[in-house]
């Protein structure tokens, strides 16, 4: 046996030897190394781990041993000489979620860097040694990184991306990995009641109305629904994130309220009744998108086919507006809006669920970490403050963009503000221009500026007649004497001058002869 090979049994007996579970990675964030105690502690989920790649997600897409190395994963900032600790996660025996943070040592080609300060240049990772703590982490308890303290304390700004991987991790494998509602991660009042309808949509067969903007995930959880992981109903099954149809589950049939005509909605209709009334097998489920857009022609013979009982056909509506308030605006059908509102889910717009904002944002960068070979840990502070501060009149589907490229342009471990896309800048400097206080017109000043001027045009153009002045501007002449002088354009006469009063009586015409 040569020294080599004898040096490398002393050392994997040693590190088998140890208390904690150990394994380490090479520089392809490949698991090379596994001690026997990570082993078992893992179970039986932990076979055939080695050779495989470790990914910055949480691992809900994934099966058996890759979807164990996904949860073993380090922050990306170790694959840069960085030693950082972090939460890693996998689905024991029991069925349930086991989190624990770790402690993760870069193993460089040169000197790594030390915290945050560098010491020296630092050359290529070779390896990434992972430290697991002995207990798992209490629930809701971020403060609580070791069972001892043997881990050391993470800084603020990464403790905060630790704590949104673990939480994001915790969600996609809880409500989120039965119910497949990953954009309803979040714990704004508004989207903990959207969950709970969700969830009592997909363990019956009423019928669904999904309310919500453009981009808030209607056609998302119209999916869920569809295909919820419910074996009794019958939907379908979720295979730890792969969802497959069983045979009693008919398909999901769309159809855009908005763009169709009356006849083609109309001979669907027809046609799923007929089909109802000839199996006795589920159906499947119609998918009324834009139903506000119904048009009214048709409302009233749908309300009869889908009232009559032997229409099995399950439909689930997404709408912008309640239609109880179309109802009463009287551009929908009251026996059609009851139909299809058994269970309504109001889906809020982003802008209103702003506390959800950062575990959304992580959620997308972990998907993009799981589509790419760049892993990326977080947001910078800078980053998520511009996030916080648009609008989002895109809602979801524009944030999953935003983070796509951002993901696409980040350099580093982390996005930063200049990763992100120009719009979110262009908005950011936008908001901050001081505006311009509104001017106030004083009605009163401005008619008598209008007037001063409308007056000293006629006199220039008479002038100085005031009789045909008067006559220009449809008024008498004592009327235009007094405005004169009301405006300052004329002096006021002495009280002792009665020949001007007298003037004040004569006739125009008169006036205007002699002039």
């Amino acid at each position: 046996m040569t020294l080599q090979r004898v040096r490398a049994t002393a050392l994997a007996r040693l590190l088998n030897s140890a208390e904690r579970p150990i394994y380490v990675l090479d520089d392809e964030s490949t698991i090379v190394f596994c001690n026997q105690l990570l082993l078992t502690t893992i179970g039986p989920a932990a076979i055939d781990l080695l050779g495989r790649r470790c990914r910055y997600h949480d691992g809900n897409e994934l099966t058996g041993a890759d979807a164990v190395a996904a949860g073993l994963c380090p922050p990306p900032r170790v694959m840069s000489g960085q030693p950082a600790t972090g939460s890693v996660s996998w689905v024991g025996e029991d069925g349930k979620l086991h989190q624990r943070w770790a402690r993760f040592i870069p193993l460089c080609d040169g000197v790594c860097s030390v915290g945050d300060e560098r010491t020296a240049e630092i050359e290529d990772v070779v390896a990434v040694v992972g430290l697991i703590d002995a207990a798992d982490i209490p629930t809701n308890d971020i403060s609580a990184v070791g069972d001892s303290g043997w881990l050391d304390t993470p800084q603020p700004i990464v403790a905060e991306a630790a704590d949104l991987h673990r939480r994001v991790n915790e969600f996609r494998h809880s409500t989120a990995a039965r119910y497949r509602v990953d954009r309803l991660i979040g714990n704004s009042t508004a989207i903990r009641r959207a969950r709970r309808q969700v969830v009592l949509a997909v363990t019956s067969r009423a019928s669904v109305l999904l309310v919500g903007q453009p981009g808030t995930g209607r056609q998302h959880v119209a999916k869920t629904i569809h295909y919820a992981a419910d074996d009794t109903l019958g939907h379908a099954v979720s295979d730890i994130g792969n969802i497959r149809e069983k045979e009693t589950v008919g398909p999901l049939i769309p159809l855009d309220c908005s763009i169709l005509g009356s006849d083609l909605i109309r001979s669907t209709f027809v046609a799923l009744k007929g089909s109802s009334a000839s199996y006795s097998k589920r159906c499947g489920t119609l998918l009324l998108n834009e139903a506000d857009e119904l048009p009214q022609e048709v409302q009233a013979e749908l309300a009869a086919i889908i009232s009559q009982p032997n229409f099995s056909t399950r439909l689930i509506a997404t709408t912008r507006q309640p239609l109880d308030e179309l109802v009463a605006e009287g551009k929908f059908r009251e026996d059609l809006a009851a139909l299809l509102s058994t269970i309504v889910v109001e889906l809020p717009p982003l802008a209103r669920r702003l506390e959800d904002l950062p575990l959304l944002v992580q959620m997308f960068v972990e998907r993009e970490n799981a589509r790419d070979t760049k892993q990326i840990g977080g947001l910078t502070t800078e980053a998520m403050d511009l996030l916080d501060g648009y609008d989002w009149p895109g809602n979801l589907d524009e944030l999953a963009l935003v983070i796509t490229e951002a993901h696409k342009n980040a350099e580093s471990d982390t996005i930063r503000a200049d990763d992100l896309p120009k719009i979110i800048h262009l908005a950011a400097n936008v908001t901050a221009r001081t505006r311009r206080p509104e001017e106030t017109i004083v009605l009163d000043e401005y008619m008598a500026q209008i007037e001063r001027e409308l007056l000293q045009r006629a006199m220039w153009r008479s002038k100085g007649n005031k009789a045909k002045a008067a006559r220009m501007l449809g008024l008498n002449r004592p009327r235009l004497y007094r405005r004169l002088i009301q405006l300052g354009l004329e002096k006021a006469p002495d009280k002792s001058d009665q020949p001007e009063e007298i003037d004040f009586q004569e006739d125009d015409e008169e006036i205007e002869d002699r002039g």
